[in-house]
């Protein structure tokens, strides 16, 4: 992998991590929107038993480059730098500036909603809105689950990797906020901060566990069902815009408030701002993923 490919991947890894840290953003919308989704589906779905024959036969190389080893390395280790390095950052920002970061967030998802949606090829209306439907219904009935209590059990923690890294791996479902629903958002975010490796360990091998089952049914379903699939994903990220609206009273509550609507209104002016600068660069990175196709052909 050429250093100047290997830089992008990192920083896309990065974009994932800060994204999945913040409950009701999703690190595979994140992936979907940098154009690394799909690699990464298949890249993960790639590891099974099979790698051990192969390793005994044609070597690490081989099987290196089968489960495109380099790619993986650079976007997860840019995952963890982001989520050890930014995850006291934005747990400050979502306290401090709200509606700044929320509205960054909504205008990059909402783009992003368009960015994925160009990929569905010729689809009946009425099959359009059904998967559609189902994706919107299925991410809006998510938001209104309560959350549980704490658990503070090594096998709750695993599953909850497990739990988590499914979501975060679907555009428009949160990881972080699985998490939330879960009762251990605090706890693993504080085990981040204080470097409790017994929990991160634990969560980390659920997290393995959840990535590599996972990735194996999505590999499948864009194979066999690519445009359903895309069309449920849209509605996954539709129906998770409620839930990075600026204007909310509790993180985990379904309770939206519309701004003052007024010209003055920092909250108004900061909102519109930044919602914007998160729409900007998704089109951005959608332009510089062109070059780099134009550039490679």
């Amino acid at each position: 992998m050429k250093f100047i490919n290997a830089f992008l991947v990192f920083l896309k890894g990065m974009a994932m991590g800060a994204a999945d840290i913040v409950p009701g953003v999703s690190g595979g919308t994140i992936a979907f929107i940098s154009g690394i989704y799909d690699p990464l589906i298949k890249s993960v779905s790639s590891i099974d038993f099979s790698l051990i024959n192969l390793l005994r036969k044609e070597g690490f190389a081989s099987l290196w480059r089968t489960i495109n080893g380099s790619f993986l390395l650079v976007l997860f280790t840019g995952i963890a730098t982001s989520v050890i390095s930014l995850s006291k950052l934005l747990s400050t920002l979502l306290e401090t500036q709200p509606i700044a970061l929320w509205s960054f967030f909504l205008g990059l998802i909402t783009a992003s909603i368009f960015i994925v949606a160009k990929q569905i090829s010729h689809m009946a209306f009425g099959r359009f809105v059904l998967f559609f439907g189902t994706g919107m219904i299925c991410a809006l009935s998510i938001s209104f689950i309560t959350p549980v209590g704490t658990n503070d059990s090594l096998i709750y923690f695993f599953f909850s990797g497990a739990l988590a890294i499914c979501a975060m791996i679907l555009p428009g479902i949160s990881g972080s906020f699985i998490l939330v629903l879960l009762g251990n958002y605090q706890t693993i975010l504080t085990a981040v901060h204080e470097r409790n490796y017994l929990i991160l360990s634990t969560v980390g091998f659920g997290a393995v566990f959840g990535l590599l089952t996972f990735s194996k049914l999505l590999k499948w379903l864009f194979e066999h069902f690519k445009n359903q699939t895309l069309t449920v994903l849209v509605g996954f990220i539709a129906g998770s815009l409620p839930k990075v609206w600026p204007w909310k009273n509790e993180l985990d509550e379904f309770s939206l408030y519309l701004p003052q609507f007024k010209l003055a209104s920092d909250q108004l002016v900061h909102g519109i701002l930044f919602a914007f600068l998160g729409l900007g660069l998704v089109v951005f990175l959608e332009y510089i993923g062109l070059l780099m196709k134009k550039s490679a052909q």
